[in-house]
């Protein structure tokens, strides 16, 4: 350290329209030192991140300690929009920046890294509208964004960035798609953990049919099998696998869609077209069976309560039994039931339009079909055909809207309730799903009111099986009661609660062989294909056979062809008819190709799908911890010390990254995903960690006012507009006020109320706008944008940089001078409070402690240099570039992001006393300074003794006396 008196002053600035220099903290001054700053950091590699071991190891001249606690904080992984960023968007990025830079104060090794997310459809419809290649677009966003980052200020090791385009990235993310395609699911298995059922490779499983200790599901036998059969055997069991499926086909995007990227209307959650269920063939991946895994460990991870509860009700485990319908002439309809308990009921079955039994319906109506189950038409054939057609034109969500689910049109066929051998109608009616369940129900009208509407509609009888409460006044109960009407001559459920009658039932069942206990879930396996351009390639070919054969490793990654257009063959939003073209299927030189694949050269047909942009982002944060490493995915000492189960108590035996901070719109898709393909490299020995993401934070949203005019609805810039009077607005178009009427919600260009961090770095500087952000209110809630009150954070970063700077000169002002008492009891009681708000990541109560000190600091003749270097120091996480720059000027040649964060001491966190409040009768009479330690009697002799209560008293005799010592003592008199 040298000394104050040899301390640099701050390089002046020219901050005025007049050009005069000066040294106050203005925004051009601001701007100054924070680029001069990040230029200083970048330079000498301040951010490095040290690891244990490998290429990155090395960090800025202070590594860790030996075994010192390791912090790993991560960021959702952004997507580089060509809009480039506005507020709203850096507030997650500033917060853990914060975090991270107070943990690396703290002593932690905390790595801390952004890349980039950078597949996605709005560059890849970009390049349909100019015919860019998508690859440019993204670039350039890209380097936008970077450039946004940096400007910030934000904490990140540079080393560790990439983008997920990247070929060294797209390689390994093929690596481990791969992985998934080579294993299957052994539910007889145990984990590490000790749990049952885990992946295997599958040359374990084709190891184990060669040697004849496992049995096919069908009953053949695997040595009678040729070749292409005992592939397609295996094929049908990998965790990634291809089927032909109904699917959710969305034409004004030219690709299918996974059910999480539907919305609950029935539209892409890109672009808001419709979405229609067609029958296609597509990659899946087996996510099915890690559903109770995936539910269960849930239980292991610190996450919002509402994030658990949304992944779990996506999931949908439900506990029934699977029950087999009897159909004369055609094959027998298997349906799931949570209430098999309610079988005596049941007097009618639905099935999906796409269900196999309609293939083949009856030629004529059966004796007794009423002519409102027909549909108008003169035969189940026609009915049915006529019905399909109808029910292809509708989303999956158009599907479900008719609220009284009357719409249907009966099959012909006659199902045979298993119970009681009664013959009851099977209609095919859009609103079940093929996709969900069996694609067929039993229907329990008495129980159910969709069922009851559905009834009513065709002039269905109902048979109640659970007994209403006295005064039901009618319709369907789906409440409690005994069992009634629920009886046959071997199984009498009658009397019986509804928990007692539902195991009953299934065991009935299974002895009769008519159905099986079972657990279903709303979960289905994942959508992988896309027909898009703008994606991962599969690193698939397929054979002679049409078998799909994998690409060897030496041959990753598979890169993306060029191709003479980029658009979906699809025109129409709306034309279900149509079907998808992959637009890598256009360049037939890339398609059909001859490679060496271990049999010497052969022809093969390349997959013309894309991975969807999940697949990328399932796995990024493994890859931060070395993305320089070509020869794995991540080095397994490197996982075990940033994420396994022993690298952080806090994690627990869960493992994972210490502290991810997003938006909670990716409870289900990203996280989902990610937890999925985290449990597979688990189960397959590429990670020790059970979850990737140990604590997940869910941060708000900053929101704006925007202004539509009052007479036609048109946005105007939010700028433009000033408030007349209370709630009276006007905006400036053209030279003249119109009126306009105030919107809240999302900033957007749309809404014309963007306000870009350029704006908050040109205006105020980058460290005035992180405090901004940090201060506006708790971080897990959302907030409005006021940039008028931007201000406020201005002025205290103004004052503290007065209360170390001379504004004439830039010279050092603070002294060598001891503080007063008083001044190092507030400076203690200020570190211990900041500490506790830092660590529960209130950010925006630290910055109010810290004003309030930095206010004290301010009243003072002079500012001890011991009072200020504290504060600088808590001020760094949030305020980085000014912070720096204090402490270069109170004489310190190093940078303080790795210098100690301020540690309170008890001595000076003791109170001299405490406000004791004297009440007579419950009302306040006197207030005195008592000592913090003193006891009920001694405080009741000095309120007795106090001339405001021997006032109020006014010579009456004391009843008694209520002590709750220190703070209060009530007197009440006789």
């Amino acid at each position: 350290m040298t000394s104050p008196d040899a301390s640099p002053a701050v390089p002046a600035v020219d901050d005025s329209a007049t050009g005069d220099l000066g040294f106050r903290y203005t925004a051009a001054l601001a701007s100054e030192l924070e680029e001069r700053w990040q230029d200083r950091w970048e330079e000498l590699g301040t951010f490095f991140t040290p690891n244990p071991t490998g290429a990155l190891a090395d960090g800025d001249g202070a590594p860790a300690a030996p075994g010192s606690p390791t912090f790993y904080v991560l960021d959702m992984f952004p997507y580089p929009s060509g809009a480039g960023l506005h507020v709203g968007h850096p507030l997650g990025y500033i917060a853990t920046d914060v975090v991270g830079r107070y943990r690396r104060m703290r002593g932690d090794n905390v790595l801390h890294a952004l890349g980039y997310d950078a597949f996605g459809l709005p560059a890849e419809q970009y390049a349909v509208q100019t015919g860019q290649h998508p690859q440019v677009t993204t670039e350039a966003n890209i380097a936008n964004m970077r450039r946004q980052l940096r400007r910030l200020g934000l904490a990140h090791d540079p080393r560790r960035t990439f983008a997920t385009t990247d070929p060294g990235y797209v390689r390994w993310t093929q690596w481990i798609f791969l992985q998934i395609f080579g294993a299957w699911y052994d539910v007889d298995a145990v984990r590490p953990d000790g749990g049952v059922g885990r992946a295997r490779p599958i040359a374990e499983l084709v190891a184990e049919y060669d040697a004849g200790t496992r049995a096919l599901a069908d009953g053949r036998e695997w040595a009678a099998l040729d070749a292409v059969e005992r592939r397609r055997v295996v094929d049908a069991q990998r965790l990634a696998y291809i089927s032909e499926a109904p699917v959710n086909w969305c034409p004004g995007l030219g690709t299918v869609l996974a059910n999480e990227e539907v919305t609950a209307d029935g539209r892409s959650e890109r672009g808001n077209f419709p979405v229609f269920q067609r029958s296609l063939r597509q990659w899946n991946m087996r996510i099915t069976a890690y559903a109770d895994r995936l539910a269960d460990d849930l239980e292991l991870i610190d996450w919002p309560a509402k994030v658990k509860a949304m992944q779990r009700n996506w999931i949908g485990r439900s506990d029934g039994a699977y029950v087999r319908f009897a159909v004369p002439g055609a094959a027998e309809v298997e349906i799931f039931t949570t209430r098999p308990d309610t079988l005596f009921g049941a007097t009618f079955m639905v099935v999906a339009p796409e269900h196999p039994l309609l293939d083949e319906v009856p030629a004529q109506w059966p004796d007794g079909t009423r002519d409102a189950w027909t549909g108008g038409h003169s035969n189940p054939v026609a009915a049915v055909a006529a019905y399909r057609a109808e029910s292809a034109a509708k989303t999956a969500v158009e599907r479900q809207i008719d609220a009284g689910r009357k719409t249907g049109v009966f099959t012909g066929h006659l199902a045979l309730n298993p119970v009681n051998g009664v013959p009851i109608p099977v209609f095919t009616a859009d609103y079940v799903l093929m996709g969900y369940g069996t694609g067929a129900i039993m229907a329990v009208p008495a129980e159910d009111e969709r069922d009851w509407a559905f009834a009513a509609a065709f002039e269905l009888p109902h048979v109640r099986t659970v007994q209403p409460p006295a005064g039901f006044d009618g319709g369907a109960w789906t409440g409690s009661g005994a069992m009634i009407n629920s009886a046959n001559d071997e199984i009498d459920l009658n009397g019986l609660a509804v928990a007692e009658s539902k195991p009953a039932m299934i065991a009935w069942l299974e002895a009769k062989g008519l159905g099986s206990s079972t657990t279903t879930y709303r979960l289905r396996d994942w959508l992988f294909s896309r027909q898009r351009y703008w994606g991962e390639p599969f690193p698939i070919v397929y054979d002679e056979n049409d078998l799909p054969i994998a690409i060897p490793d030496a041959q990753l990654p598979v890169n993306l062809p060029d191709v003479p257009d980029y658009s979906p063959r699809t025109f129409a939003a709306d034309d279900v008819s149509s079907a998808p073209e992959p637009p890598l299927g256009r360049n037939a030189a890339w398609v059909d190709v001859t490679l060496d694949l271990g049999e010497g050269p052969k022809k093969y047909r390349r997959e013309t799908n894309t991975m969807p942009n999940w697949a990328g982002s399932c796995w990024y944060y493994l890859r931060y911890l070395d993305p320089t490493d070509a020869g794995a995915v991540v080095d397994p000492a490197l996982e075990r010390y940033w994420l396994g189960p022993d690298h952080n108590a806090a994690a627990g035996a869960a493992g994972g990254v210490d502290l991810y901070v997003g938006g909670v719109e990716h409870a289900v898709l990203h996280l989902l995903y990610a937890r999925f393909w985290h449990k597979a490299l688990y189960d397959l020995g590429h990670v020790s960690s059970l979850e990737p993401f140990h604590k997940l934070f869910n941060q708000g949203y900053i929101q704006a006012y925007a202004y539509a005019r009052a007479d036609n609805g048109a946005y105007v810039e939010a700028a433009t507009v000033t408030e007349r009077a209370p709630g009276e607005f006007v905006a400036q178009v053209d030279g003249v006020d119109v009126p306009v009427v105030q919107e809240y919600g999302k900033m957007g260009k749309s809404l014309k109320n963007v306000v870009t961090p350029d704006d908050m770095y040109d205006a105020y500087g980058a460290d005035t706008f992180r405090v901004y952000e940090m201060s506006m209110g708790p971080l897990d809630q959302s907030r409005p944008w006021d940039t008028r009150a931007v201000v406020g954070s201005q002025r205290f970063l103004q004052r503290l940089w007065r209360n170390g700077v001379d504004e004439a000169t830039g010279a050092l002002v603070a002294t060598d001078d001891a503080p007063s008492l008083a001044t190092v009891k507030l400076l203690h009681r200020t570190i211990a409070d900041v500490r506790v708000e830092m660590q529960e990541m209130r950010l925006n109560t630290a910055i109010a402690k810290l004003i309030a000190y930095n206010n004290h600091l301010t009243s003072l003749a002079a500012v001890p240099r011991a009072a200020l270097e504290p504060l600088v120091l808590m001020t760094a996480p949030i305020a980085p570039h000014i912070a720096e720059e204090l402490w270069r000027l109170l004489g310190h040649d190093r940078s303080l992001a790795h210098e100690p964060y301020p540690v309170a001491l008890d001595e000076y966190l003791v109170q001299d006393s405490v406000v004791c409040v004297l009440q007579v009768q419950g009302k306040v009479r006197a207030r005195i300074d008592v000592a913090p330690g003193i006891d009920d009697a001694a405080l009741e002799a000095l309120a007795l003794a106090d001339p405001g209560v021997q006032r109020a008293l006014a010579g009456r005799d004391v009843r008694v006396v209520i002590v709750r010592a220190p703070k209060l003592v009530n007197v009440v008199p006789a």
